[in-house]
């Protein structure tokens, strides 16, 4: 008995070794699959949001240059706001939705800046999937350089390794349109979901691009109607890298971050090979997201320099893609951009738990909107009430600031 007992607990030793071994060796990997599973709890949701370089894999996007001088003239926003005849507090509804940081510009001074939450002026805010639009002015810039010949041309041209997915045909526009029609789960709330499960490949160091070109069904033909996936704008980020031989973030300090003045480094959250999570994973200050806001605002132009091509500034946010397959869908869409219900000059990029860069060129105004909200879907309309109410909002201080 004695000799099994000491068999046993050598037998017991040399497992808990292995163990210990594998998991000194994936130490790395389970902190960001816990980080992952974690990053939207209550009492971690608004440090989390401003400090993802602490929790994955990031590029740095070091800026260059003198920073852009801000003037100020400070005045108040609207102590209320209208949304379907009932009227709204301006103050109780940012506390409502977690609002972390509010700035407004009005001809290119900031008029309101104050940030909320314990946050700073300095954090560095992740911001979801208004990335997607920034990836979409990127785009353009390649198009207008010849390094993409065609919107028409299929994805696959640039992008050969996708040949045997569900993207093997489709056209760039259709892509940037979100027509691509492959099938893909957008659901953040279910676990299983194909969005969460791209999560945990990004978490565990997988790659972004196997990912992508693992999408083998189709729901429907590209480009007969818009769904929202999520994935189409990393197989953007895969062809304008394979059409200018640079990394994302190589061409993103050269052809946008080098040139705006930016007040901060900025940085790309990564998957495990280094390559930038496109479609999210961008992080800056507040007052940087503003800046690129207020360059679509001026139509790509900034001082006497044409950084995004003038063509593609006006006619990538126009509402130009399909019906949306939800007949409940009360928004347009663009080149990755969002155009709102009844738009005058009006376009907006949106991140899931309330990130927004609202552009009205009309009235010359740029809002920038950070949040930590996660009840952003809870309004029994998959988060439509909310947009359109935060719309009517952004609509009211354009409306009381460009008086002034």
């Amino acid at each position: 008995m004695k000799k099994f007992l000491k068999y046993f607990l050598w037998a017991i030793s040399g497992l808990l070794v292995v163990v210990l071994i594998v998991a000194l060796f994936n130490y790395e990997r389970i902190v960001r699959l816990y980080n992952v599973n974690s990053l939207f709890s209550e009492e971690k949701i608004v440090s989390n949001f401003s400090s993802m370089d602490k929790m994955f894999l990031v590029k740095d996007l070091p800026r260059s240059g003198d920073a852009y001088q801000w003037k100020t003239q400070i005045t108040e926003l609207p102590s209320a706001f209208t949304f379907v005849g009932s009227q709204i507090s301006t103050e109780e509804y940012l506390a409502q939705t977690s609002t972390t940081s509010l700035l407004v510009l009005s001809d290119g001074n900031i008029v309101f800046e104050d940030y909320y939450l314990g946050t700073k002026i300095d954090d560095k805010r992740i911001s979801w999937s208004m990335a997607k639009s920034f990836l979409s002015a990127l785009f353009g810039v390649a198009v207008f350089e010849g390094k993409i010949a065609s919107l028409e041309d299929a994805v696959t041209k640039y992008v050969p390794e996708l040949e045997q997915s569900a993207y093997n045909g489709v056209k760039i526009i259709d892509v940037l349109h979100m027509a691509s029609g492959v099938e893909f789960d957008e659901d953040y709330l279910d676990y299983e979901s194909d969005i969460n499960r791209m999560g945990r490949v990004l978490a565990l160091g997988g790659s972004m691009d196997e990912f992508a070109a693992s999408i083998s069904t189709r729901a429907r033909t590209a480009g007969i109607a818009r769904q929202y996936v999520s994935i189409d704008t990393h197989v953007l980020s895969m062809v304008l890298r394979a059409a200018t031989g640079k990394s994302l973030a190589e061409y993103f300090e050269e052809k946008l971050w080098a040139k705006l003045g930016a007040g901060g480094n900025a940085y790309y959250v990564t998957d495990g090979h280094g390559v930038a999570f496109a479609l999210g994973g961008l992080n800056m200050r507040t007052r940087d997201y503003a800046l690129f806001g207020q360059l679509f605002l001026q139509n790509g132009k900034w001082g006497k320099e044409q950084i995004i091509p003038k063509e593609w500034a006006k006619i990538s946010v126009l509402p130009s893609a399909p019906r949306s397959i939800h007949k409940d869908d009360k928004f347009g869409y663009g080149y990755q951009w969002w155009v709102p219900v009844n738009s005058d000059e009006e376009f907006y990029a949106i991140g899931i738990y309330g990130q927004y860069l609202y552009i009205n060129r009309k009235l010359g105004v740029v809002i920038v909107k950070t949040s930590a909200d996660r009840d952003f879907k809870n309004d029994g309309e998959g988060g439509n009430l909310i947009e359109q109410k935060t719309i009517e909002m952004f609509r009211a201080i354009a409306q009381e600031v460009a008086k002034d």
